[in-house]
């Protein structure tokens, strides 16, 4: 019998998977990998071998409705019909926040299911979707060991002041701080360093997570000691959907004098702003790529995103005291050429020189000078979640169903 993890990443209408060989002596191997999207209307299900190849497609028919709950039993009864001498022994989940009592990974129990549904209103939008899936497997599969992993944790390193909002204390006591979120995937980028360079390990390293949510963090030592994202995951950078950093009176002004109520708001800066809100038509990069020349509108949201990532770039080389290496992630950092190009060329104060050529072809390194560096590493939540699983389970030959 071989142990295998499943790896959960919840969302709205979507449930990520990966499914991992928890016995291998290394890093747990990824065996199959996909998604279910459309959740709740016509859902469909893709499921990948590890090198890629598509293995199932399945699809529903709107009035079919599927579900979390439909989804992650699918999924179970899936991999027992294709469980060649596997067996599960662990689920692990992405929870977006982990608040001030959640440092690291942990074994999910009664308790902690109470304690995390307390921080439902640290981050309303995402915490509901990634404790669903843990309720459904408590209830359906209460034999199977489920551990949490927080997207928080990573930034737990940070010094006190960088965590402070200059706010009364008694605020600060009841968790309004700043937390820092997209941990699990600096933590991977964080553990790759050395791989990629031996000198960015003990350096100076800021990550740019770029996609539809995007944030910063500036590591040294590998160890992350300021980020962009705050008391949520709304703070920081524009994204997709939403809008980044705000001044609070502005906030103030949409309750009072726009008479918007706070959920009328809170859709607005969540899921109508960022590259969608300045755009006014969507908030995929590649979309505002293709209509830039045409469209004012579409050219001034990049504009925007770009500015407020080299602002942000430049904050954070002054909480490092200096920058060694920048290094871009994320479904836009990873994939988009032109992104990367704009950002380095807006650096040439810090030292980066672009390589167009590396650049274009994807390569790992980017720039051409050897005193600071641009790279580009894909990130890996998933794998990070497998780790931890491990890690709270004990040694995977000690892993029994």
């Amino acid at each position: 019998m071989t142990p295998v993890f499943i790896v959960l990443n919840a969302g709205s209408s979507s449930l990520k998977f990966q499914i991992f060989d928890a016995q291998n002596a290394m890093d747990p191997c990824v065996i199959f990998k996909g998604l279910f999207e459309g959740l709740g209307s016509a859902a469909r299900f893709l499921v990948r071998d590890g090198a890629g190849k598509t293995l199932d497609e399945t699809s529903w028919a709107s009035d079919e409705k599927l579900g979390q709950e439909g989804a992650v039993m699918h999924l179970v009864s899936w991999l027992r019909a294709h469980r060649n001498g596997r067996e599960l022994v662990a689920v692990g989940h992405r929870v977006v926040h982990g608040g001030e009592t959640f440092t690291g990974p942990v074994l999910v129990d009664e308790s902690v299911l109470s304690s995390l549904d307390t921080l439902i209103p640290l981050a309303p939008l995402h915490q509901p979707h990634n404790l669903a899936p843990i309720r459904i497997v408590h209830r359906r599969l209460p034999s199977i060991p489920q551990v949490a992993c927080f997207d928080t944790a990573f930034h737990r390193t940070q010094p006190d002041v960088a965590t402070m909002f200059a706010i009364p204390k008694d605020m600060r006591d009841r968790g309004v701080r700043r937390y820092g979120f997209h941990g699990l995937s600096y933590e991977y980028i964080a553990s790759r360093l050395a791989d990629t360079d031996p000198r960015l390990a003990s350096g100076r390293v800021i990550v740019a997570h770029l996609g539809n949510g995007a944030s910063l963090c500036a590591l040294n030592k590998g160890v992350s000691i300021a980020t962009t994202m705050g008391f949520s995951a709304l703070d920081g950078l524009p994204m997709g959907t939403r809008c980044g950093s705000i001044d609070a009176g502005a906030i103030f002004y949409m309750l009072r004098e726009m008479k918007l109520t706070p959920a009328e708001a809170e859709n607005i800066l969540y899921t109508r702003s960022g590259l969608l809100g300045v755009s006014g038509l969507s908030n995929d990069m590649r979309t505002l790529r293709a209509n830039a020349a045409e469209k004012a509108d579409a050219r001034r949201a990049i504009d925007l995103f770009v500015y407020r990532i080299t602002r942000e770039i430049g904050s954070l080389t002054a909480a490092l005291g200096g920058l060694d290496a920048l290094v871009f992630t994320g479904g836009i950092g990873e994939n988009d050429v032109a992104t990367r190009a704009e950002v380095i060329a807006a650096l040439s104060w810090a030292g980066l020189t672009l390589d167009e050529s590396a650049n274009v072809a994807g390569e790992r390194l980017i720039s051409t000078r050897s005193d600071v560096t641009a790279w580009v590493i894909p990130t890996n939540e998933e794998v990070v979640i497998a780790r931890q699983i491990r890690s709270v389970m004990g040694a995977a030959t000690q892993l029994t169903a």
